[in-house]
């Protein structure tokens, strides 16, 4: 009896019992459907780590002032100095390792754009942050000098200020109202998406340092060169450890604060992104084990349903022995129909987990991403599961003896 053969037989007796066959794989189905989409998840979530550190500008961090004034009220702060653009200038001059620091101020404030207004996020920041940050133009210019020294009521928009308040038409040259002050659109930022918290990174507004601070913040400041935060990027990942310990130490020589006060905060942000990472996936792989358990369950149901169809074709096996049928025959028949149940269910599995993972892209927002190498072991791992859970029934319907086969009833 040939391979084609075993499989039409196999095919056969499986059809027999249909309702008994499908509800049989339901734990194959359920275990490859939910191992494959747990994988996806995190291999989802790897892909978001990459694109969010990739949209931060690679190696970077982000230094935080922990007091400032604001509107002729002072804020709690371990120190009596905030950080300035000065302080951004010297830790590019420094410390050799830096690429660049980028002084930043967010402020916040309604753009009004004929009967159309919007609330983004508004930064006070100067041409260093395209770098720092790889904000790329999709059309127009950056600030210029005389934008950045003077105050200019000039801003570049992201694509989502662009597309909300000003949709398929041109945002160049347009003037907006931003708190009641008219600013001239120079600039549209390429889109980056959401970050891995699902924050737009398009809702925003760049404005010169000045302008925000003079024109949007009101604020009363002890320096008229204060910031909010610096963006600091490094040249090279490796150098970042020892980066942080020169930038610890520069900013608290600069503003005369002691190793016990806190008057800012270095922040890691790749290392941030890489730590959520690194527990989605210790999560989604424990997820994955508990999933492969009901593969397991699955193997035992297989084994449990041979050994029963072994038991009722007890007179066939007999019939089949008696007529010539070698026991490695029988073995091979039994055999193929445990690994054809779950290959079949594995199939099956997969399909299911393909469109829950579309159904998540879809409409939860979850990036899902199933690799070729994980369909390839789940369905080889269901049809290994047919195979060890499959053998000992075969083995005991081979064993039979035909005479004692035929006389049962």
């Amino acid at each position: 009896m040939n391979s084609l053969t075993l499989l039409q037989v196999a095919w056969v007796a499986l059809r027999v019992n249909l309702l008994r066959s499908i509800l049989t794989m339901l734990g194959i189905i359920i275990g490859v459907a939910a191992v494959i989409i747990m994988l996806a998840l995190g291999a989802g979530a790897r892909y978001d780590v990459d694109q969010q550190i990739k949209s931060l500008g690679g190696n970077v961090f982000v230094v935080f002032a922990r007091g400032r004034f604001m509107g002729g009220a002072r804020e709690a702060s371990g120190s009596s100095q905030g950080l300035t653009e000065m302080d951004a200038q010297a830790i590019e001059q420094q410390i050799p390792e830096v690429n660049v620091a980028a002084p930043t101020l967010r402020a916040s404030g309604q753009l009004i754009y004929g009967n159309l207004n919007w609330a983004p996020e508004i930064h006070g920041v100067d041409n260093k942050i395209y770098t720092a940050q790889s904000w790329e133009l999709a059309e127009g210019r950056s600030f210029s000098d005389t934008e950045l020294a003077s105050a200019g009521r000039v801003a570049v928009i992201g694509q989502t200020v662009k597309r909300e308040l000003f949709g398929a038409a041109d945002a160049l040259g347009q003037t907006v109202r931003v708190n009641k002050m008219p600013v001239t659109i120079i600039g549209v930022l390429k889109g980056k998406g959401q970050n891995t918290q699902g924050n737009d990174q398009d809702d925003l507004i760049f404005m010169p340092l000045d302008t925000v601070r003079k024109r949007i913040a009101g604020m009363t400041l002890s320096s008229p060169k204060a910031v909010r935060s610096i963006i600091v990027q490094v040249t090279d990942e490796r150098d970042m450890a020892i980066v942080e310990q020169q930038l610890d130490s520069l900013l608290r020589q600069r503003l005369r604060i002691s190793d016990n006060q806190s008057g800012f905060s270095i922040r890691n942000l790749a290392e941030m992104v890489e730590t959520r990472s690194q527990t989605m996936q210790i999560f989604n792989g424990l997820l994955a084990a508990v999933a492969s358990v009901s593969l397991l369950v699955g193997g035992i149901g297989i084994m449990n349903i041979m050994l029963v169809s072994v038991t009722e074709r007890t007179r066939e096996i007999g019939l089949r022995m008696a007529v010539g049928a070698e026991p490695r025959i029988i073995l091979k028949q039994f055999l193929v129909e445990a690994v054809l149940l779950c290959a079949m269910g594995g199939l099956i599995g997969l399909t299911l987990a393909v469109a829950v993972s579309l159904g998540l892209e879809y409409f939860a927002g979850f990036t899902a991403i199933i690799q070729p190498q994980v369909v390839v072991m789940s369905l080889g791992f269901s049809c290994l599961i047919g195979v060890f859970f499959g053998y000992y029934p075969a083995t005991k319907a081979a064993r039979m003896q035909p005479i004692e086969a035929l006389r049962f009833e």
